[in-house]
């Protein structure tokens, strides 16, 4: 595994560490993520959060490792909710309410392959090998079709249009794309 992300492009209400190890004492408020997982423990991200709000207690997120290949990201990134913090262990994608942190979301993507901000769109994005997943403030706004048969390049967003390529089987060559921010179809 590399160094991790930090990307806090979006306003956020919290602050958060990831810790080298888990504490020997644990806070009040431990939060092990997804919560039917075995050997969450091994290789687990770590996270340290302070909501803000002065009568909440910090929160300690154990995040299950997805994979431990270099490629895929692992870090902590602001999310277009102000409450929300994205955390990637090795691929595994969780959007954790730092109010409520009993309520996440475990993104379906397994592993992520990249995360990026979209700030000006409001946007989340978590490209897969097929797909991109957009996270608004509200949750999921859409699906891409699939856009490649195995692994996705993102090049560059322009305006409300991202510009990338995708490898295609049957030609065995990567084909660009251009994809609407907006609404998650191809141009």
């Amino acid at each position: 595994m590399t160094a991790p992300q930090f990307d806090l492009s979006f306003p956020h209400l919290w602050q958060a560490e990831i810790l080298s190890a888990r504490p020997l004492i644990l806070p009040a408020r431990h939060f092990v993520y997804p919560r039917d997982v075995e050997e969450v423990e091994r290789g687990a991200l770590e996270i340290l959060i302070h909501p803000s709000g002065s009568n909440l207690q910090p929160i300690l997120a154990t995040c299950a490792l997805g994979f431990r290949d270099p490629a895929v990201p692992t870090g902590l990134w602001s999310s277009p909710n102000a409450e929300d913090l994205c955390a990637v262990a090795g691929g595994y994608a969780y959007l954790i309410d730092t109010r409520a942190p009993e309520h996440f979301t475990m993104l379906p993507y397994r592993p992520v392959q990249q995360v990026l901000s979209a700030v000006a769109q409001g946007l989340l994005l978590f490209v897969g090998h097929r797909n991109i997943l957009a996270w608004g403030t509200h949750g999921q706004v859409w699906e891409s079709a699939p856009l490649s048969d195995e692994g996705i390049a993102i090049s560059h967003i322009e305006g409300n249009t991202l510009h990338g390529q995708g490898w295609k089987m049957l030609t065995d060559k990567e084909t660009p794309f251009t994809l609407d921010l907006r609404s998650g179809e191809t141009r």
